[in-house]
């Protein structure tokens, strides 16, 4: 029974530590934190009723009694009889443990007798336990309600929206004064301060308040800080916080910037020990945006020529490929490619722009991950109070305009709204986004939606609210479930009408994948749960060129091609995960390809019975969606877009995917020449889409 007992609490003891490991370095699944405390019990148990299996051979000690006796002969003589009589005794002795066994011992919980060995296990298991409560409590305990940061957030040509929180002590309000200047670098200290919108902090907001800062010029460098109400500068920011004005949209002279798209993350994961505001991801970015002085002074004058020359290449091959694509008769043996978005991939260019902002695409926080603590409002500001006090987020959010959408995880897992504001736990989880990071996101299309729009340059976004309006997709008919509701769906394809001839690239923003290609929980979760919908959107997408879907949620890489025919254009989806959280090792849900295919006609040339060319067509079937790259490990990635229209008619966008804080992979994405207009009319763009627009009291026909 005891040896019984000492298996069992080995094998207790091995699981147990097998599930700590995939809990802290793997995958933080919730229902862990209920099984681990049990194995550990079961360990503690088993150990203390049985008895080691002793695994070592024993020595056995054998001891040799000799008596002598005296015999008495008759003739007086004395003769001494030696009698001799064995007796054995077996005496047990344990031989110390070598080092491999000891080191088995402890690596594999195997049962020994020796004690130290034993509470060394105990030891080492209890650690674990202590990690584990770490891990779960520290968004509890660490509630980081002294935070004191600011950021921007939405920028636009002329105005800027800043983000300050600034607690007072034994108050319920404060008052803070943004006061700003140009920050051309030239005297700078010269450059007076001036005044600008008070801030207005109270602690039913939870001290946190957005402000516009208004009367800007566009392309323009600015900083600012901020002073109380008698024009003292306050300690915090030690530094004054510099952004840059968006271009004017009207200017049609091109654009040349960077941006960075990413989702998903929570502090210390994987774990390591008291290193809870820790958010290693941010760290790589903010390496990767800001390398040192000295990383940027070791490159020598060679490497320099030699990127420069690099860059110029790729530059001449971008435009010899989209002359290629051209349909003379110069060009006929070449293949015809549709109307649409090329990609293909390259070679990494080291001459960037500066990077504007960031797009965060949901998951920002983890409000039931490892463990959920509740549905009040105080539950969810701490974990965005905790996000802002992480050093590793301060080094980017503050030098890096960030604007936010949501999905689940800022809610609760697999969240679907129905569109019902008053259903817990929105209102709370919302108004913890809203202050956060929804007030300082640009102005929406309809007053209290998330769902907006935005320009920079000649580039157009639009950001989706995949999570208030979702519908039941275990109920009812599966044509009538949709994502973005109705009046979300109209103000889209409004803004794919507005941007068709007036910017050069649209990307459209996703919380969760566009593709239908992954599996699994994605079946339900994404935009595969809403096959109908989906379709008449890429129909839309597709009667636009240069549209790209920037998407998260799966904490992997991929890159998805949607396949239009002859009349239509290419859509390519990007999406990035996670920003700082774990990847599934091993197990694979995406699909290669679609078996819904489109058909597409290429000319191919081919020689007739007489020995002449001629050039024929060819109808050939082809994947509506495909994977061109697909990367799943890495707990830390993001995608890096430059958006280059400085020539119009050959427009690109490079994507650099970054993985644990190196270049993973790179494509170029070459863009449709597009004759930028004032405007087009959405009626004569898509009058399908009529009866979706009159459902909701939307006349197209005023709109020409």
């Amino acid at each position: 029974m005891a040896a019984t007992l000492a298996i069992a609490s080995s094998a207790l003891s091995t699981l147990y530590r097998i599930v700590v490991y995939l809990f802290l370095e793997v995958a933080p699944i919730s229902r862990a934190k209920y099984v681990i405390p049990v194995l550990y019990l079961g360990y503690l148990l088993t150990s203390y009723l049985g008895t080691p299996a002793f695994s070592e051979i024993l020595t056995l000690k054998q001891e040799v009694v000799t008596v002598e006796q005296e015999k008495s002969e008759t003739n007086g003589n004395v003769v001494t009889d030696v009698s001799v009589q064995e007796t054995t005794a077996v005496i047990p002795v344990v031989e110390p443990p070598t080092l491999r066994s000891a080191l088995s011992t402890i690596i594999f919980s195997v049962p020994s007798p020796v004690r130290a060995l034993r509470r060394a296990n105990l030891l080492i298991n209890t650690l674990l336990l202590l990690a584990v409560a770490e891990f779960v409590f520290f968004p509890y305990f660490d509630s980081a309600t002294d935070v004191v940061y600011t950021r921007v957030g939405a920028i636009y040509p002329d105005a800027a929206k800043v983000v300050v929180r600034y607690p007072a002590a034994n108050a319920t309000e404060n008052l803070v004064r943004l006061v700003w200047r140009q920050a051309d670098g030239k005297n700078q200290s010269e450059v007076p301060w001036r005044e600008g919108p008070i801030a207005n902090l109270t602690a039913e907001r939870d001290w946190v308040q957005t402000v516009n800062l208004r009367g800007l010029w566009p392309n323009t460098p600015y900083e600012y800080r901020f002073e109380d109400l008698n024009n003292t500068l306050l300690p915090y920011p030690s530094a004054p916080i510099r952004f840059h004005t968006a271009p004017d949209p009207r200017l049609h002279s091109g654009s040349h910037f960077r941006f960075i798209a990413s989702s998903c993350m929570t502090p210390n994961f994987p774990y390591l020990p008291l290193q809870g505001r820790r958010i290693k991801g941010l760290d790589l970015l903010a390496d990767y945006l800001w390398p040192s002085e000295s990383q940027s002074a070791a490159a020598s004058l060679p490497t320099v020529i030699a990127q420069n020359v690099s860059s110029a290449l790729s530059s001449l091959a971008s435009k010899a490929t989209a002359s290629g694509n051209s349909t003379s008769a110069e060009n006929a043996t070449a293949p015809i490619m549709p109307p649409t978005n090329v990609t293909h991939e390259v070679a990494a260019d080291q001459s960037v722009p500066p990077t504007e902002f960031m797009v965060f695409m949901g998951d920002f926080i983890y409000a039931d991950v490892p463990i959920y603590f509740g549905d009040d409002a105080e539950a969810y500001r701490r974990l965005y109070r905790r996000n802002y006090n992480s050093p590793s987020f301060r080094k980017v959010y503050e030098r890096l305009p960030i604007i936010h959408t949501y999905d689940d995880h800022e809610i609760i897992n697999n969240y679907a709204g129905l569109g019902n504001t008053s259903l817990p736990p929105y209102p709370n989880a919302t108004n913890a986004f809203e202050l956060y990071n929804a007030e300082a996101n640009y102005d929406p299309i309809d007053e209290g939606q998330y769902y907006f729009d935005f320009r920079y340059g000649d580039a157009a976004f639009f950001v989706m609210d995949t999570r208030r309006y979702r519908s039941d997709i275990f109920s009812d008919e599966p044509t009538s479930h949709t994502m973005l509701g109705d009046k979300q769906l109209a103000a889209l394809y409004n803004w794919l009408g507005k941007v068709n001839n007036t910017a050069v690239f649209k990307f459209v923003v996703s919380s969760v994948p566009f593709t239908a290609l992954w599996t699994y929980e994605a079946l339900e979760d994404t935009w595969a749960a809403f096959p109908y919908e989906k379709s008449a959107l890429l129909s839309a997408f597709q009667s636009v060129p240069n549209v790209i879907v920037l998407s998260g949620d799966r904490h992997e890489f991929a890159a998805i091609e949607f396949a239009a025919g002859d009349n239509g254009h290419n859509v390519l989806e990007i999406s990035t995960s996670p920003m700082s959280m774990f990847y599934v090792p091993f197990i694979r849900t995406l699909k290669p390809r679609s078996e819904e295919v489109v058909n597409r006609t290429r000319e191919e040339v081919v020689k007739t019975e007489d020995g002449k060319e001629e050039v024929v067509k060819v109808v050939e079937e082809v994947p509506r969606e495909k994977v061109v790259k697909y990367i799943a490990e890495g707990n830390y990635k993001w995608s890096t877009l430059e958006v280059d229209t400085r020539d119009y008619d050959h427009p690109v966008v490079r994507v650099e995917i970054m993985i644990d804080g190196k270049p993973a992979y790179n494509l170029e994405v070459l863009g449709k020449p597009v004759k930028l207009q004032s405007t087009t009319a959405l009626g004569s763009l898509m009058p399908q889409f009529k009866g979706v627009l009159d459902k909701i009291g939307l006349k197209p026909s005023r709109w020409f």
